[in-house]
């Protein structure tokens, strides 16, 4: 069965950091683009990064908003399929609901502004506040 799973949400302080993971498992990961997406009280879901599985690492979308505190990169052990999402200086209207997704394409602008997905994970909630 395909799936995605998030992990690593939580409670920070304003400035904190905190670390996201996204572990895929049952389809072929190679041919995959993974995008986080972010669903926060009252306001439409936006797609933060997107990053392709494979290849060069350099084709990488960020939302405006988090270019310089995010950052997504592929977990170096590739049998682990997995992409994490480094966030720093975090905000309190950062605060929502991260999700993990999986789409097989290699045009991370097209996933992450479209909001295309075959996977979809089940959620995890960052809170920040102080």
């Amino acid at each position: 069965q395909a799936q995605v799973v998030e992990s690593g949400g939580g409670l920070v302080q304003p400035g904190g950091s905190l670390r996201l993971s996204c572990e895929a498992s049952g389809f072929y990961w190679d041919y995959y683009a993974i995008g986080w997406f972010r669903q926060a009280p009252g306001k439409e879901r936006e797609g933060l990064s997107c990053v392709r599985t494979s290849g060069s690492s350099k084709s990488t979308y960020y939302l405006d908003s988090v270019k310089g505190r995010f950052t997504v990169s592929r977990d170096p052990d590739p049998a682990k399929n997995t992409v994490h999402l480094q966030m720093n200086s975090l905000k309190p209207e950062d605060t929502g609901v991260y999700y993990c997704a999986a789409k097989a394409t290699w045009n991370v602008d097209a996933m992450c502004t479209e909001g295309r997905f075959d996977y979809w994970g089940q959620g995890t909630q960052v809170t920040v506040s102080s």
